[in-house]
């Protein structure tokens, strides 16, 4: 890859790039470039030369072409999600997607063609009206294209697999302003890559994705205090071992927040909680909620609630500091419990900080091809998701988030779901493929991006001493 660089661009060359732009494109001395560059995470606090907030594919090929005459190191945006600040990068250009948000919904095909910058409200939105859903994250902000392509888990995965086993399709412009379509039959060594491969061959503008009927949906939370913890784990973790594929959800500590249902004394105080998500309404949840239930909790709201709406209880604002990893387990034993349970006692508080373990299994186990996200096949999940505000916080944060990782070891299977990760190095990179996909990826990625010029995410290396992929079949 040539040497990029990070100065000012051409003054000649931005005129000629705006003029011929649908779109908006944007310098630090705009107006509206701060807010353009604001992410998810604060600690990811980087200024580019130029951001090229993209209305069309011509404007993504625009974009592109403009990168490659400048020499610029190229970020791709679409949700700003990235922990690791993957959709930002310093002086070069990034490829902002958002404008391109649109969702049309195919009933009678049971699928909906969403645009590459659109966020799961946006899906959410489109499809609730026809009682209809696909596998989603747990926030709603989260960018579609960046979830689906990193594998995609969320609430529904156990009823319905993972984001990216409901990719049917997906429209790509290369590095060298190509537009290729992936699918089952064009391109399938493409489709098969994107399917987990992340950002790495090109700009994803649109995904086919696959609908299923969810005509109900409900919630539970159950709030204890913590150190019921350790014992309500247990009866969670038996209840999800033998629960529908329908159900869903996690155990989490957190810092309680002031809720209308939330006991003011626990608000800003460390608490347990168990989240149960149903593809089912509430008497079905309420069913199976109910070993927890019977445990007494502080707060045991049950109810029906709109898929759009849970999607939303979680949402967090940008502008916190954040530091994120994963292990998944094999097991989750007794001893492993306590040790999850034990780390509690050092989250930042206060703080939004969660200490989550969810549960694998159902749809997501079954997968009917076998695509490169090889975590899917773990039994349990542990997420921990440190947020701060005081930079003076930094060190003790990420030193959490590293011995929980450390203490959940001695049950972890080595896979690592990347969407939940920070930038932890290659060989994290290399677990969260496998060894032999991680291979195969990098025969797809020589074909698609010889030069590796889509870099900023979990990068996979062009094998430039491997035989290519076939080469694209251009649309």
């Amino acid at each position: 890859m040539a040497q990029l660089k990070a100065g000012p661009v051409s003054g000649t060359a931005l005129n000629r790039l705006r003029s011929e732009f649908s779109g908006r494109v944007l310098i630090p001395t705009d107006g509206g470039f701060e807010d353009a560059r604001t992410v998810f995470n604060a600690m990811a606090d980087m200024r580019p030369g130029v951001i090229a907030q993209c209305a069309t594919v011509d404007d993504v090929r625009r974009a592109l072409a403009f990168a490659r005459e400048e020499d610029l190191e190229i970020a791709v945006r679409g949700g700003g999600h990235s922990v690791a600040g993957m959709a930002l990068t310093h002086g070069g250009m990034v490829v902002d997607l958002r404008r391109m948000n649109t969702v049309d919904v195919d009933r009678r095909e049971m699928l909906a063609r969403v645009g590459g910058g659109a966020l799961m409200r946006d899906l959410d939105a489109a499809t609730a009206p026809f009682g209809l859903a696909t596998t989603g994250g747990r926030v709603s902000t989260t960018g579609v294209g960046g979830f689906t392509l990193g594998g995609g888990s969320g609430w529904l995965e156990r009823k319905f697999g993972l984001a990216c086993d409901n990719l049917l399709a997906a429209d790509m412009v290369t590095a060298g302003g190509d537009l290729v379509r992936a699918s089952a039959d064009e391109n399938p060594e493409l489709f098969w890559a994107l399917h987990g491969g992340g950002g790495n061959f090109g700009v994803v503008t649109r995904l086919d994705l696959r609908l299923h009927p969810l005509p109900e949906f409900s919630l539970g939370l159950l709030v204890f205090r913590p150190e019921a913890g350790p014992d309500v784990a247990r009866v969670w973790r038996d209840l999800m071992a033998s629960a529908p594929d329908e159900a869903g959800g996690g155990f989490f500590y957190l810092v309680a927040r002031p809720e209308p249902f939330m006991p003011e004394e626990l608000v800003g105080t460390l608490v347990c909680a168990v989240v149960l998500t149903c593809a089912g309404g509430e008497s079905m949840l309420r069913d199976l909620a109910a070993p927890v239930t019977g445990m007494r909790p502080e707060v045991g709201l049950v109810t029906d609630m709109p898929y759009p709406e849970a999607q939303k209880v979680l949402d967090e604002p940008p502008g916190y500091r954040n530091y994120w990893s994963v292990e998944h387990l094999g097991s989750l034993p007794d001893e492993a419990v306590d040790a999850f349970c034990r780390r509690a006692d050092e989250i930042v508080v206060p703080s939004p900080t969660g200490h989550i373990l969810f549960p694998f299994g159902g749809a997501m186990d079954r997968p009917k091809t076998d695509y490169p996200v090889p975590w899917r096949h773990a039994r349990w999940g542990v997420h921990p998701l440190a947020m701060w505000e005081d930079p003076e916080d930094d060190a003790r944060a990420i030193r959490w988030v590293r011995d929980v990782r450390s203490d959940m070891r001695p049950w972890a299977t080595g896979d690592v779901y990347l969407n939940f990760t920070a930038d932890e190095g290659e060989d994290r990179v290399l677990a969260g493929f496998g060894e032999r996909n991680h291979a195969r990826l990098s025969a797809v990625k020589t074909g698609f991006d010889p030069d590796n010029a889509f870099h900023r995410n979990h990068n996979i290396r062009p094998a430039r001493a491997m035989p290519a992929a076939p080469p694209p079949r251009r649309g």
